[in-house]
């Protein structure tokens, strides 16, 4: 397999970034270096959002030209009690979007995870009925994407509906609708907004069985008539897993099914993972030890260089692959407000993102953009 990035250019790089580094920020935003390759994005919180994070907002101004909401599109979030929906912070992200030309993602439609309870049952408690769910699927995917028509360019339909074995995911949607409320969501999406372009998205797809599961679901939705443009690989990174090379075998197996390929919540532990191959699912919990939590005070050297270095081989892997890529989009802007802090360790000081603490660019934003040059 071939290697995309030889030491010595790594070396190099480096050296050069760390003298950039040492001047101040780089002149020359992301997007300017990525140029048509990709769209490169960031998740955004709701301070960012409300534009009251200032730093941020510069930030994402200088280096991104995509965006999608962190939180505030989930259907926790629009839609907590039954036909109540609360547009605010949704609006303004599409605002935001429109206003410094960037393109929108919606996320996310249908997710087992951050649904309202009352989701999936009825008005006695009891679990809901299969018409029920999918009427209510109907209404909530009809109301959210009508609502953004025109303006949000693609949506998370589904997200993380298969597991790492390959199997789909028991969630309450498999167990009341069966597996048609995939194709139902799909259905029910593009009806909403024909122009729209709609996605998979799901983590740890570097996994081979889970890469062999996603595969033989989106092959079976399209074969049964279902649009999907494009798969999200999640790219919720650790120093450990996945390697640089089985992930570009799931970015290859997508791609074969005549979709695009995205890179989506992009980041990067610089922390020991006890459970490497776990994956990011948000239920996952691991008791808090000293050793899971090594530099409170700061990256070392060494730490803050294999950190940039790993980080590198991946930007390398998109290049290489580009004309299958659409978008990649970090989850998140700055160290100092990512969830990694928090998963699966709670309290932990993590460092998984491109900017600091402080809001500064790390020395592996300038290699990343000489790469790319």
């Amino acid at each position: 397999m071939k290697k995309y990035i030889i030491a010595i250019a790594i070396i190099s790089l480096l050296a050069i970034s760390m003298s950039a580094a040492a001047q101040g920020a780089s002149t020359k935003g992301l997007k300017d270096a990525i140029k048509d390759r990709f769209l490169i994005g960031t998740a955004m919180n709701t301070r960012q959002i409300m534009e009251t994070d200032t730093p941020a907002v510069h930030l994402i101004q200088k280096h991104f030209n995509a965006i999608v909401a962190e939180n505030c599109m989930k259907s926790m979030y629009l839609q907590p009690r039954e036909g109540e929906f609360f547009f605010e912070e949704a609006d303004r992200l599409a605002a935001f979007a429109e206003k410094y030309g960037m393109t929108l993602t919606g996320h996310t439609l249908i997710w087992h995870s951050q649904a309202p309870l009352w989701f999936f049952v009825d008005s006695n408690g009891n679990p809901a009925s299969r018409e029920l769910l999918i009427e209510r699927m109907r209404r909530h995917i009809t109301t959210v994407v009508g609502r953004y028509k025109g303006r949000v360019k693609g949506w998370d339909v589904v997200n993380e509906a298969v597991l790492d074995d390959g199997r789909l995911r028991d969630s309450p949607f498999l167990k009341i609708i069966g597996p048609e409320y995939l194709s139902l969501a799909y259905q029910f999406a593009r009806e909403a907004d024909p122009d729209a372009e709609l996605y998979y998205n799901d983590y740890s797809m570097a996994i081979p069985q889970k890469r062999e599961g996603v595969v033989r679901m989106v092959r079976s939705l399209i074969e049964g008539g279902a649009r999907i443009d494009a798969i999200g690989m999640q790219g919720h990174l650790n120093m450990e897993f996945p390697s640089v090379d089985e992930f570009e075998k799931s970015l290859l197996a997508f791609a074969s099914l005549g979709v695009k390929v995205m890179i989506t919540e992009l980041d990067l532990s610089a922390l020991p993972e006890p459970q490497p191959q776990a994956g990011s699912d948000v239920g996952r919990r691991v008791a808090a030890d000293k050793t899971l939590n090594p530099y409170t005070e700061g990256l070392t050297v060494e730490a803050e260089n294999a950190w940039s270095n790993h980080l590198l081989a991946f930007f390398d892997l998109f290049r290489q692959h580009s004309d299958k890529i659409t978008r990649v989009t970090f989850w998140g802007v700055s160290d100092a407000t990512s969830w990694k802090n928090n998963f699966p360790v709670f309290g932990r000081t993590d460092y998984p993102l491109i900017f600091d603490r402080a809001h500064k660019e790390k020395p592996v934003v300038d290699m990343i953009i000489k790469l790319y040059e």
